[in-house]
C-alpha cells in the first residue's frame, strides 16, 4: 500500500479544483452548516481561540470558523490545496505538512478541526489522533466528522471504492468506537451524532456521482429539507456520516 500521506498529497493536488466546484459552492455550505457546524460547534465559544482546521482542502470550514472569531490556522499536506486556501484566507495563518508530522508546537491549539478527512489515512488514522492530541492544550476540543463504518452505506461505499477511480487505497471509513475505546484515557467524549442521507449524497456528494453542479440549485432545497425529515427516524446503521466532539482531559489517565 503507498504512504497515504503521500497518496493524500497526490489525491488533492490532482482533484482540488472540482472539489472546491463541488464541496463549497452555496448548496454544499448550506449543508455543511445546518447539519455538521452548527451541532458540532454548538456551546462553544470560540472568539479568540487559536484553531488548527488540518487537512483543510482551501478550506471550506474557515469561513465559518472566522465569523465565529476564531484565529485560524489551515494544515495541508497538498501544495496546490494551500495555495487556494492562502488566496481565499489572507487573515488566517497556514501550514503545508502532513498531519501525521505538522512540525508545531505541543499543547499550541484551543481547537482541532477534522472534516472529512481522517478516513484518507488509513492504515494510520491513530497516528493522526495521536497528533491531534500533542497539538492540543489540555482541555481543548477535538471537533470531526467522517463516514463511519457499521452501516448499511459502508457496505455500499466499499463497493463504490473498489470501482471508482476518484478513491485510492488509503480511503476507507472510520472505525469511531475502535477509536474511542483506544483514546478513553486521553480525551473525554462530548458526544457523536450519526447524520447523512439524500442530500449528503447528491447535494454535498454531487461531485461523487458526477452531477453536474448547475443542477444542483433546483433540486438542493426539497433534499435539505427531506435530510432533516429523515433525519429523525434514522440511526447510526443507516446514516452516512458521524460527527463528533472530544475534548483533551486535562491529565491522561
Amino acid at each position: 500500500m503507498n504512504d497515504p500521506a503521500a497518496t493524500q498529497r497526490a489525491h488533492f493536488d490532482r482533484l482540488i479544483e472540482r472539489y472546491e466546484a463541488h464541496y463549497d459552492d452555496a448548496t454544499s455550505q448550506q449543508y455543511r452548516r445546518r447539519f455538521w457546524y452548527a451541532p458540532l460547534f454548538a456551546g462553544l465559544d470560540l472568539r479568540g481561540r487559536v484553531v488548527l482546521e488540518a487537512m483543510c482542502g482551501s478550506g471550506q470550514t474557515t469561513g465559518y470558523l472566522l465569523e465565529r472569531g476564531a484565529r485560524v490556522t489551515g494544515l495541508e499536506i497538498s501544495g496546490v490545496a494551500i495555495e487556494s486556501f492562502r488566496r481565499r484566507w489572507p487573515d488566517a495563518a497556514s501550514v503545508c505538512s502532513s498531519i501525521l508530522d505538522t512540525g508545531l508546537a505541543d499543547a499550541s491549539f484551543d481547537g482541532v478541526v477534522v472534516i472529512g478527512g481522517l478516513h484518507h489515512l488509513h492504515p494510520r488514522v491513530a497516528d493522526a489522533v495521536d497528533e491531534i492530541h500533542r497539538l492540543l492544550k489540555p482541555g481543548g476540543w477535538f471537533c470531526f466528522g467522517e463516514p463511519h463504518t457499521g452501516s448499511l452505506p459502508d457496505v455500499l461505499r466499499r463497493w463504490w471504492y473498489q470501482r471508482d477511480a476518484l478513491f485510492e487505497d488509503s480511503e476507507a471509513a472510520i472505525d469511531i468506537g475502535a477509536l474511542r475505546r483506544t483514546n478513553a484515557g486521553r480525551f473525554t467524549f462530548e458526544f457523536e451524532r450519526y447524520v447523512g442521507n439524500l442530500a449528503y449524497l447528491l447535494v454535498l456528494n454531487s461531485m461523487i456521482f458526477r452531477i453536474p453542479r448547475g443542477l444542483k440549485r433546483f433540486y438542493a432545497p426539497p433534499l435539505l429539507a427531506l435530510e432533516r425529515v429523515i433525519g429523525l427516524v434514522q440511526g447510526r446503521r443507516t446514516t452516512c456520516f458521524a460527527i463528533g466532539r472530544w475534548r483533551k482531559r486535562e491529565k491522561c489517565r
